[in-house]
């Protein structure tokens, strides 16, 4: 076990580079399964979730080659070898999911590990089991498994997807990418990291329209044998991070690599509050298709909106955006309603600030009022199970005056390359320790 030791309260200086994303590289790791050629993957992080993803595709006899730092070359089986997949990576990350939508095309009857992951409450895989069965996928659960059986079934020109979630909408891409029909999906996810996934099937030669919308028409095909390259861009989530550091601790700071698109709103939001940032250069991501900025932030005194700040489906504020809202909130002035209806937990963990002496109010499992601006204090505290709840405590112990240890930094590690080491070029004083 490792935790990190954090003396808190300096002002930040320096810049930062934005690094690739957990949730389109593990969306891109499991496409890779669909092509028999090679594919290979640069900008690729090394990152907790990635390597679980990595150890379940080794399980099933996919091999990998580092060709550099950051170049990953992944050879697939001759043939899939589903009875060594390993349970204990699967059972630690909620992408085993994907699975579903690859491996209906390799066999007739499978069973996959219950997905683990963030714990956030009740994760129902119903739109998933609605969106497969499209495809003649057939999903039971017992206590540890998911028991699927794919019956022959002609797939429907059009699928209406129960919800529009990003990895549902990843899992449906995959079923098409290798069924050599048109197939229209509606209220599909629209992220980035659907977004990224389609990029890599226009590679493999599948047919997709519709990108950055939420109907997308995909035309698979009925094998894909095509070796690949594909650059990986960069982390609007991380990004934010950073941007919710500076906000945090009023610090001034360059932010290297953030993709804009999928930032926006929240940037709008932040200038609302009174927060101050340049842009400072323009350019686009080494895949060609994701548009960055250089962004550099000044010490901002910060005010609450009157109005609640929530998420939504892309282009509305991210849901992964969200929590970052919290730490900013208690360096506001005023009274903050965020209303995180998306996961019936997630809220609960922002309560955890208040060890740090935030005055965070929960308001029912979805809304907490945050009044500040309030007087951060070190402490010790350990990470919930959850990513973007454990990493919000970091900034606010960044934030906080005096000494914190947070223990149970797995959740962190999860999402976020090389954190202490690239956090102290910007000045943080902060040690990962070992146990």
């Amino acid at each position: 076990m490792s935790y990190y030791l954090i003396q808190g309260q300096n002002k930040l200086r320096g810049e930062i580079k934005v690094n690739s994303t957990k949730n389109s590289t593990v969306a891109i790791l499991a496409a890779a399964l669909l092509n028999q050629g090679t594919t290979e993957l640069f900008n690729f992080p090394d990152l907790e979730e990635a390597k679980r993803m990595m150890e379940i595709l080794e399980s099933l006899g996919v091999r990998f080659k580092r060709l550099g730092t950051r170049h990953l070359k992944i050879i697939p089986p001759k043939k899939i070898n589903l009875a060594a997949l390993n349970f204990q990576a699967a059972n630690k990350t909620r992408s085993v999911l994907f699975l579903f939508g690859i491996l209906m095309h390799y066999f007739k009857t499978f069973k996959l590990p219950k997905a683990g992951g963030c714990k956030l409450g009740l994760r129902t895989i119903a739109p998933y089991l609605y969106g497969l069965e499209n495809f003649g996928l057939k999903i039971s659960a017992s206590a540890q498994y998911y028991l699927t059986k794919r019956i022959k079934k002609s797939p429907p020109r059009e699928i209406v997807l129960y919800e529009s979630g990003d990895t549902v909408t990843e899992t449906m891409l995959m079923a098409a990418a290798l069924t050599p029909r048109e197939i229209t999906i509606k209220y599909a996810s629209a992220n980035y990291q659907v977004q990224e996934l389609c990029f890599l099937l226009e590679k493999l030669g599948v047919k997709i329209q519709g990108i950055g919308t939420t109907t997308l028409t995909v035309t698979g095909k009925k094998t894909i044998n095509k070796n690949v390259s594909y650059e990986l861009a960069e982390d609007p989530i991380e990004a934010m991070l950073f941007i919710a550091l500076a906000a945090t601790t009023a610090s001034a700071i360059t932010i290297k690599g953030c993709p804009i698109d999928f930032l926006e709103l929240e940037l709008l939001k932040l200038s609302k509050m009174g927060f101050k940032y340049q842009i400072l250069k323009k350019y686009f991501s080494r895949n060609q298709k994701t548009r960055l900025v250089d962004l550099k932030t000044f010490p901002s005194r910060l005010k609450a909106l009157a109005d609640k700040i929530d998420s939504r489906p892309y282009p509305g504020l991210n849901i992964d955006n969200l929590p970052f809202f919290v730490p900013i909130a208690t360096q506001a002035s005023g009274s903050t309603l965020i209303h995180d209806w998306v996961y019936e937990n997630r809220a609960v963990y922002y309560n955890e600030l208040n060890r740090l002496g935030a005055q965070i109010t929960l308001a029912d499992p979805h809304r907490v009022y945050v009044t500040g601006p309030a007087k951060l204090v070190g402490a010790e505290m350990v990470c919930p199970p959850a990513l973007r709840p454990a990493v919000i405590i970091l900034i606010a112990m960044i934030a906080s005056r005096g000494k914190s240890i947070l223990r149970n930094i797995y959740s962190i590690d999860r999402g976020y390359e090389n954190l202490p080491e690239r956090l102290k070029k910007l000045g943080v004083k902060i040690k990962k320790v070992e146990e």
